[in-house]
Protein backbone atom coordinates (compact mmCIF):
# COMPACT_ATOMS: atom_id res chain seq x y z
CA UNK A 1 0.00 0.00 0.00
CA UNK A 2 2.90 2.34 0.71
CA UNK A 3 4.38 1.62 -2.73
CA UNK A 4 1.01 2.28 -4.35
CA UNK A 5 0.68 5.56 -2.47
CA UNK A 6 4.14 6.68 -3.58
CA UNK A 7 3.45 5.77 -7.21
CA UNK A 8 0.19 7.74 -7.26
CA UNK A 9 1.91 10.66 -5.54
CA UNK A 10 4.92 10.92 -7.85
CA UNK A 11 3.33 9.93 -11.19
CA UNK A 12 1.68 13.28 -12.04
CA UNK A 13 4.97 15.14 -11.46
CA UNK A 14 8.10 15.30 -13.60
CA UNK A 15 10.36 14.00 -10.82
CA UNK A 16 12.94 11.32 -11.58
CA UNK A 17 12.16 8.04 -9.83
CA UNK A 18 14.61 5.41 -8.55
CA UNK A 19 13.08 1.97 -7.92
CA UNK A 20 15.18 -0.35 -5.73
CA UNK A 21 14.45 -3.97 -4.95
CA UNK A 22 15.49 -7.56 -5.41
CA UNK A 23 15.00 -9.44 -8.65
CA UNK A 24 11.37 -10.39 -9.09
CA UNK A 25 9.82 -7.76 -6.82
CA UNK A 26 8.12 -5.89 -9.67
CA UNK A 27 10.35 -2.92 -10.49
CA UNK A 28 9.16 -2.66 -14.09
CA UNK A 29 5.52 -2.85 -12.98
CA UNK A 30 6.18 0.23 -10.86
CA UNK A 31 7.91 2.00 -13.76
CA UNK A 32 4.98 1.30 -16.10
CA UNK A 33 2.51 2.48 -13.46
CA UNK A 34 4.42 5.75 -13.01
CA UNK A 35 4.29 6.30 -16.78
CA UNK A 36 0.64 5.32 -17.27
CA UNK A 37 -0.60 7.49 -14.39
CA UNK A 38 1.40 10.51 -15.54
CA UNK A 39 0.56 13.26 -18.01
CA UNK A 40 2.87 11.40 -20.40
CA UNK A 41 0.74 8.26 -20.33
CA UNK A 42 -0.18 8.63 -24.01
CA UNK A 43 3.46 9.15 -24.97
CA UNK A 44 6.13 6.51 -25.62
CA UNK A 45 7.38 4.18 -22.89
CA UNK A 46 10.88 2.91 -23.69
CA UNK A 47 12.69 0.25 -21.66
CA UNK A 48 16.47 -0.28 -21.68
CA UNK A 49 18.26 -3.08 -19.83
CA UNK A 50 21.60 -1.46 -19.06
CA UNK A 51 23.10 -4.75 -17.91
CA UNK A 52 22.45 -6.61 -21.15
CA UNK A 53 24.87 -4.68 -23.40
CA UNK A 54 28.53 -3.73 -23.29
CA UNK A 55 29.55 -0.08 -23.05
CA UNK A 56 29.79 0.66 -26.81
CA UNK A 57 26.53 -1.03 -27.72
CA UNK A 58 24.71 0.55 -24.79
CA UNK A 59 25.96 4.03 -25.73
CA UNK A 60 24.65 3.55 -29.26
CA UNK A 61 21.40 2.09 -27.94
CA UNK A 62 20.80 5.03 -25.59
CA UNK A 63 21.96 7.94 -27.75
CA UNK A 64 21.99 6.57 -31.30
CA UNK A 65 24.77 6.89 -33.87
CA UNK A 66 25.44 8.26 -37.34
CA UNK A 67 26.50 6.31 -40.39
CA UNK A 68 30.23 5.50 -40.30
CA UNK A 69 30.63 6.25 -36.58
CA UNK A 70 32.17 2.80 -36.08
CA UNK A 71 32.60 -0.48 -37.90
CA UNK A 72 29.15 -1.83 -38.71
CA UNK A 73 27.39 1.55 -38.49
CA UNK A 74 25.98 1.36 -42.00
CA UNK A 75 23.16 3.82 -41.39
CA UNK A 76 21.97 6.42 -38.91
CA UNK A 77 20.27 5.06 -35.80
CA UNK A 78 17.83 6.76 -33.46
CA UNK A 79 18.68 6.19 -29.79
CA UNK A 80 16.25 5.21 -27.03
CA UNK A 81 16.35 8.68 -25.44
CA UNK A 82 15.32 10.26 -28.73
CA UNK A 83 12.62 7.60 -29.21
CA UNK A 84 11.25 8.36 -25.73
CA UNK A 85 10.80 12.09 -26.44
CA UNK A 86 7.57 13.25 -24.82
CA UNK A 87 7.33 10.06 -22.76
CA UNK A 88 9.23 7.96 -20.25
CA UNK A 89 12.45 5.97 -20.43
CA UNK A 90 12.97 3.11 -17.98
CA UNK A 91 16.65 2.37 -17.29
CA UNK A 92 16.81 -1.07 -15.69
CA UNK A 93 19.94 -2.36 -13.91
CA UNK A 94 21.32 1.17 -13.81
CA UNK A 95 24.11 0.11 -11.43
CA UNK A 96 25.83 -1.82 -14.25
CA UNK A 97 26.42 1.34 -16.31
CA UNK A 98 30.11 2.20 -16.87
CA UNK A 99 31.65 5.48 -15.60
CA UNK A 100 31.84 6.88 -19.14
CA UNK A 101 28.14 6.37 -19.74
CA UNK A 102 27.31 7.63 -16.26
CA UNK A 103 28.81 10.99 -17.26
CA UNK A 104 26.70 11.12 -20.43
CA UNK A 105 23.56 10.15 -18.55
CA UNK A 106 24.21 12.86 -15.97
CA UNK A 107 24.34 15.44 -18.74
CA UNK A 108 21.02 14.26 -20.16
CA UNK A 109 19.41 14.51 -16.72
CA UNK A 110 20.82 18.00 -16.13
CA UNK A 111 20.65 19.57 -19.60
CA UNK A 112 18.14 17.37 -21.51
CA UNK A 113 20.57 17.12 -24.39
CA UNK A 114 23.13 14.76 -25.94
CA UNK A 115 24.91 13.92 -29.20
CA UNK A 116 24.65 10.74 -31.20
CA UNK A 117 27.81 8.63 -31.37
CA UNK A 118 30.04 10.06 -34.12
CA UNK A 119 28.00 13.27 -34.46
CA UNK A 120 28.56 16.84 -33.25
CA UNK A 121 24.94 17.97 -33.54
CA UNK A 122 23.24 18.39 -30.18
CA UNK A 123 19.81 16.83 -29.77
CA UNK A 124 17.41 18.12 -27.12
CA UNK A 125 14.77 15.83 -25.62
CA UNK A 126 11.93 16.00 -23.15
CA UNK A 127 12.08 12.64 -21.33
CA UNK A 128 11.01 11.49 -17.87
CA UNK A 129 13.54 9.04 -16.38
CA UNK A 130 12.66 6.09 -14.17
CA UNK A 131 15.69 4.03 -13.12
CA UNK A 132 15.86 0.70 -11.31
CA UNK A 133 18.54 -1.28 -9.49
CA UNK A 134 18.75 -4.54 -7.60
CA UNK A 135 21.78 -3.12 -5.79
CA UNK A 136 21.82 -0.32 -3.25
CA UNK A 137 23.37 2.59 -5.15
CA UNK A 138 24.62 4.10 -1.87
CA UNK A 139 26.88 1.05 -1.52
CA UNK A 140 27.97 1.35 -5.16
CA UNK A 141 28.87 5.01 -4.56
CA UNK A 142 30.87 4.13 -1.44
CA UNK A 143 32.71 1.44 -3.41
CA UNK A 144 33.60 3.95 -6.14
CA UNK A 145 31.61 2.16 -8.85
CA UNK A 146 28.86 4.74 -9.22
CA UNK A 147 29.10 8.53 -9.42
CA UNK A 148 27.68 10.29 -6.40
CA UNK A 149 26.42 13.25 -8.46
CA UNK A 150 24.49 10.90 -10.76
CA UNK A 151 23.10 9.05 -7.75
CA UNK A 152 21.72 12.29 -6.30
CA UNK A 153 20.13 13.16 -9.66
CA UNK A 154 18.45 9.77 -9.89
CA UNK A 155 17.42 9.49 -6.26
CA UNK A 156 14.84 12.29 -6.33
CA UNK A 157 11.95 10.02 -5.34
CA UNK A 158 13.16 6.56 -4.23
CA UNK A 159 10.70 3.68 -4.12
CA UNK A 160 11.85 0.59 -2.22
CA UNK A 161 10.13 -2.69 -3.09
CA UNK A 162 10.33 -5.08 -0.12
CA UNK A 163 11.11 -8.74 -0.83
CA UNK A 164 8.27 -11.21 -0.47
CA UNK A 165 9.79 -12.74 2.67
CA UNK A 166 9.32 -9.38 4.45
CA UNK A 167 5.59 -9.36 3.70
CA UNK A 168 4.42 -12.96 4.20
CA UNK A 169 0.86 -11.75 4.70
CA UNK A 170 0.79 -11.16 0.92
CA UNK A 171 1.95 -14.65 -0.07
CA UNK A 172 -1.39 -16.47 0.08
CA UNK A 173 -3.26 -13.55 -1.50
CA UNK A 174 -0.81 -13.44 -4.41
CA UNK A 175 -0.76 -17.23 -4.70
CA UNK A 176 -4.53 -17.39 -5.15
CA UNK A 177 -4.42 -14.49 -7.60
CA UNK A 178 -1.79 -16.12 -9.82
CA UNK A 179 -3.59 -19.47 -9.71
CA UNK A 180 -6.82 -17.86 -10.96
CA UNK A 181 -4.91 -15.81 -13.54
CA UNK A 182 -3.19 -18.82 -15.13
CA UNK A 183 -6.31 -20.98 -14.90
CA UNK A 184 -8.17 -18.36 -16.94
CA UNK A 185 -5.37 -17.90 -19.47
CA UNK A 186 -4.92 -21.66 -19.99
CA UNK A 187 -8.65 -22.49 -19.78
CA UNK A 188 -8.00 -25.00 -16.97
CA UNK A 189 -10.44 -25.70 -14.15
CA UNK A 190 -9.33 -24.10 -10.89
CA UNK A 191 -7.88 -26.76 -8.53
CA UNK A 192 -9.08 -26.99 -4.95
CA UNK A 193 -7.03 -24.86 -2.55
CA UNK A 194 -5.59 -26.89 0.35
CA UNK A 195 -4.07 -26.31 3.77
CA UNK A 196 -0.99 -28.25 2.66
CA UNK A 197 -0.41 -25.77 -0.16
CA UNK A 198 -0.68 -22.86 2.26
CA UNK A 199 1.96 -24.40 4.52
CA UNK A 200 4.36 -24.91 1.60
CA UNK A 201 3.91 -21.31 0.46
CA UNK A 202 4.42 -19.85 3.94
CA UNK A 203 7.50 -21.94 4.77
CA UNK A 204 9.47 -20.93 1.67
CA UNK A 205 11.46 -17.67 1.78
CA UNK A 206 10.97 -16.89 -1.97
CA UNK A 207 14.41 -15.63 -3.05
CA UNK A 208 12.94 -15.05 -6.53
CA UNK A 209 10.12 -13.04 -4.93
CA UNK A 210 6.81 -12.45 -6.71
CA UNK A 211 8.12 -13.75 -10.05
CA UNK A 212 9.15 -17.04 -8.42
CA UNK A 213 5.77 -17.32 -6.69
CA UNK A 214 3.89 -16.76 -9.95
CA UNK A 215 5.96 -19.42 -11.74
CA UNK A 216 5.36 -21.87 -8.89
CA UNK A 217 1.60 -21.34 -9.01
CA UNK A 218 1.60 -21.78 -12.79
CA UNK A 219 3.47 -25.08 -12.28
CA UNK A 220 1.01 -26.12 -9.57
CA UNK A 221 -1.92 -25.48 -11.89
CA UNK A 222 -0.47 -27.66 -14.65
CA UNK A 223 0.54 -30.57 -12.40
CA UNK A 224 -2.65 -30.59 -10.28
CA UNK A 225 -5.21 -29.89 -12.99
CA UNK A 226 -8.58 -31.39 -12.33
CA UNK A 227 -7.93 -32.06 -8.63
CA UNK A 228 -6.77 -30.48 -5.41
CA UNK A 229 -3.48 -28.66 -4.93
CA UNK A 230 -1.21 -31.44 -3.68
CA UNK A 231 2.31 -30.14 -2.87
CA UNK A 232 3.67 -33.71 -3.17
CA UNK A 233 2.94 -33.61 -6.91
CA UNK A 234 4.70 -30.28 -7.47
CA UNK A 235 8.42 -29.62 -7.74
CA UNK A 236 9.33 -27.66 -4.58
CA UNK A 237 10.02 -23.93 -4.91
CA UNK A 238 13.62 -23.29 -5.99
CA UNK A 239 16.37 -21.70 -3.93
CA UNK A 240 19.77 -20.11 -4.39
CA UNK A 241 19.27 -16.52 -5.63
CA UNK A 242 21.64 -14.02 -4.09
CA UNK A 243 20.21 -12.01 -1.26
CA UNK A 244 19.65 -8.25 -1.43
CA UNK A 245 20.68 -5.83 1.32
CA UNK A 246 17.71 -3.63 2.25
CA UNK A 247 18.16 0.13 2.70
CA UNK A 248 19.77 1.64 5.77
CA UNK A 249 17.38 1.56 8.68
CA UNK A 250 15.65 -1.55 7.35
CA UNK A 251 18.63 -3.88 7.17
CA UNK A 252 18.18 -7.08 9.10
CA UNK A 253 14.88 -6.23 10.78
CA UNK A 254 12.79 -7.29 7.79
CA UNK A 255 14.36 -10.73 7.65
CA UNK A 256 14.05 -11.20 11.43
CA UNK A 257 10.46 -10.02 11.48
CA UNK A 258 9.57 -12.32 8.60
CA UNK A 259 11.29 -15.27 10.28
CA UNK A 260 9.52 -14.57 13.58
CA UNK A 261 6.11 -14.35 11.91
CA UNK A 262 6.65 -17.65 10.09
CA UNK A 263 7.90 -19.38 13.26
CA UNK A 264 4.92 -18.14 15.29
CA UNK A 265 2.44 -19.13 12.59
CA UNK A 266 3.95 -22.61 12.34
CA UNK A 267 4.15 -22.93 16.14
CA UNK A 268 0.51 -22.02 16.64
CA UNK A 269 -0.45 -24.67 14.11
CA UNK A 270 1.70 -27.47 15.50
CA UNK A 271 2.44 -26.89 19.22
CA UNK A 272 0.20 -27.40 22.25
CA UNK A 273 -1.07 -24.23 23.90
CA UNK A 274 1.38 -22.76 26.40
CA UNK A 275 4.54 -24.19 24.78
CA UNK A 276 5.02 -21.66 21.99
CA UNK A 277 7.69 -19.46 23.63
CA UNK A 278 9.57 -22.29 25.31
CA UNK A 279 9.76 -24.52 22.25
CA UNK A 280 10.40 -21.93 19.54
CA UNK A 281 12.93 -19.83 21.46
CA UNK A 282 14.60 -22.89 22.96
CA UNK A 283 14.95 -24.65 19.62
CA UNK A 284 16.33 -21.53 17.97
CA UNK A 285 18.87 -20.99 20.78
CA UNK A 286 19.91 -24.66 20.66
CA UNK A 287 20.44 -24.53 16.89
CA UNK A 288 22.41 -21.28 17.15
CA UNK A 289 24.76 -22.68 19.79
CA UNK A 290 25.30 -25.89 17.83
CA UNK A 291 26.12 -24.02 14.62
CA UNK A 292 28.54 -21.59 16.29
CA UNK A 293 30.29 -24.40 18.17
CA UNK A 294 30.70 -26.33 14.95
CA UNK A 295 32.14 -23.25 13.21
CA UNK A 296 34.56 -22.81 16.12
CA UNK A 297 35.68 -26.48 16.12
CA UNK A 298 33.95 -26.98 19.49
CA UNK A 299 36.27 -24.47 21.22
CA UNK A 300 33.93 -22.96 23.82
CA UNK A 301 35.94 -19.81 24.57
CA UNK A 302 35.91 -18.88 20.89
CA UNK A 303 32.23 -19.81 20.54
CA UNK A 304 31.28 -17.72 23.59
CA UNK A 305 33.14 -14.72 22.15
CA UNK A 306 31.37 -15.08 18.82
CA UNK A 307 27.99 -15.40 20.54
CA UNK A 308 28.77 -12.42 22.76
CA UNK A 309 28.16 -14.29 26.03
CA UNK A 310 30.27 -15.36 29.00
CA UNK A 311 31.90 -18.81 28.82
CA UNK A 312 30.15 -19.79 32.07
CA UNK A 313 26.81 -18.83 30.52
CA UNK A 314 27.56 -21.01 27.52
CA UNK A 315 28.59 -23.86 29.85
CA UNK A 316 25.28 -23.52 31.72
CA UNK A 317 23.20 -23.51 28.54
CA UNK A 318 24.93 -26.65 27.25
CA UNK A 319 24.23 -28.35 30.58
CA UNK A 320 20.55 -27.32 30.40
CA UNK A 321 20.37 -28.75 26.90
CA UNK A 322 21.55 -32.12 28.24
CA UNK A 323 25.02 -31.92 26.75
CA UNK A 324 28.31 -32.54 28.50
CA UNK A 325 30.45 -29.43 28.02
CA UNK A 326 34.09 -30.25 27.28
Amino acid sequence: MEVTRLVRCVAPTLATVLVVGETGTGKELVARAVHQLSRRGDGPYVRVNCGALNENLLESELFGHVKGAFTGAIENKTGRFEAAHGGTIFLDEISSMTPKLQVKLLRVLQENEFERVGDSRTIRVDVRVVAASNQLLEDEVEAGRFRDDLYYRLNVVPIYLPPLRERPEDILVLGRHFLKKHALVNNIALPEWTRGMEQVLLRHDWPGNVRELENYMARALVLCRGGELDPARITPPGRGERRFKPPAGARGRGDLASLARQMVRLGIETLPEGLLYERLVGDLERELIEQVLADCDQVQIKAAQRLGINRNTLHKKLTEQGKSPA
